[in-house]
């Protein structure tokens, strides 16, 4: 399967803790593109799995993603999206921007998630895919009816073997904050 993606743009990655999201962002698009709900986590409490500090971390990853499209930047959200309200703030960023907004979708099961969970670094655990995979099949059902400029829906086998291309659009954005003298102000 062959990704095409609008550069800029905004592309979602939704799914399961430990189905392959960040393996797959870091394959196919820049360090810098990719804006990850667990490393705003660990930038605000030090650690990925903080759960109390969800609130500050999300408003730093929508405020990243934000910033990047203003600029013309691609931006790839990294997060589970698996809340319909969650995809509609990510998509309500994009669309103030401008920009295309795809998703991307890692409809693997279960299992496979269980299995890549328990080589990773920072586990969640059985129980927390298990609700993850159950809300996966209830976004399944509900993204057909939301508004995307694209869809791809990898099962395991496209995870392995998508491709993704990038379409520049435009040229890059002057420099901002630099007078005639070549100074920033500072």
């Amino acid at each position: 399967m062959r990704i095409s993606i609008p550069h800029p743009s905004l592309v979602m990655l939704c799914g399961p803790a430990g189905s392959g999201k960040s393996t797959f962002a870091r394959k196919h698009f820049s360090e810098t593109a990719i804006v990850s709900s667990d490393r705003c986590r660990a930038m605000i409490g030090d650690d990925e799995s903080n759960l109390a500090v969800s609130r500050d971390a999300f408003d730093l990853f929508h405020q990243i993603i934000a910033a990047r499209l203003r600029n013309r930047r691609l931006a790839v959200a990294d997060s589970t999206a698996l809340g319909a309200d969650a995809r509609r703030e990510l998509r309500q960023l994009g669309r103030r921007a401008g920009v295309p907004v795809i998703l991307i979708v890692f409809d693997v099961s279960e299992t496979t998630s269980v299995k890549q969970d328990e080589t990773r670094q920072r586990r969640v655990g059985r129980p927390v895919i298990r609700g993850h995979w159950e809300r996966l099949q209830e976004a399944l059902k509900e993204i057909s009816r939301e508004p995307y400029d694209q869809v791809a829906i990898l099962s395991e086998e496209d995870v392995q073997r998508a491709t993704v291309e990038l379409e520049r659009r435009g040229e890059e954005p002057a420099a901002r904050g630099v007078d005639e003298g070549g100074s920033n102000g500072d």
